[in-house]
């Protein structure tokens, strides 16, 4: 799903913003897309694609799912409206999703990790988290040889294609 822009260069559906480490620190379970609360402007902000969730977690407040440490920032369109780039947002999820995932944290010791923002063909902000389980060391480098060995496959494959 390639992040289509228009004219304007803002993003009407496709990827916003990807958190390529969480899948690297993560073995990722299971993945979910939950809405996301926002203002018009940190939406706009968001159409630009300028956002980062590199460092960004997900979290049980009140009953209810926040991603918490998500960098939006502002949006210099010429809008009075001002807004915390960090500030905590609210995740928008059935009440048994929520209970399913915090279950799982609770019991597995997982981590609610947010892998992507994007825009869903109707034009809405979405998060796609993912229930994932820590990785030790020797794990990231055994991900790191696969990574690395598929990467080399495909240019074996290319190579030998043009040879005939």
């Amino acid at each position: 799903m390639a992040g289509k822009k228009t004219k304007s260069g803002m993003i009407s559906h496709g990827m916003a913003a990807q958190n390529r480490k969480g899948r690297f620190d993560y073995t990722i379970l299971e993945t979910t897309e939950a809405g996301i609360v926002l203002k018009g402007p940190e939406v706009k902000s968001l159409r630009l694609g300028r956002a980062t969730i590199t460092e960004a977690y997900a979290a049980e407040r009140d009953g209810e799912i926040w991603l918490f440490n998500s960098y939006i920032p502002e949006y210099q369109g010429g809008v009075l409206s001002r807004f915390e780039p960090r500030a905590p947002r609210k995740l928008l999820m059935h009440r048994k999703q929520i209970a399913h995932y915090l279950g799982a944290v609770s019991r597995a010791g997982a981590s609610l990790v947010p892998l992507d923002i994007h825009f869903n063909e109707r034009g809405m902000a979405k998060v796609t988290l993912g229930l994932g389980q820590g990785r030790k060391k020797e794990d990231k480098r055994h991900a790191i040889a696969e990574r690395d060995w598929k990467r080399d496959k495909a240019r074996l494959v290319r190579s030998k294609g043009k040879d005939y």
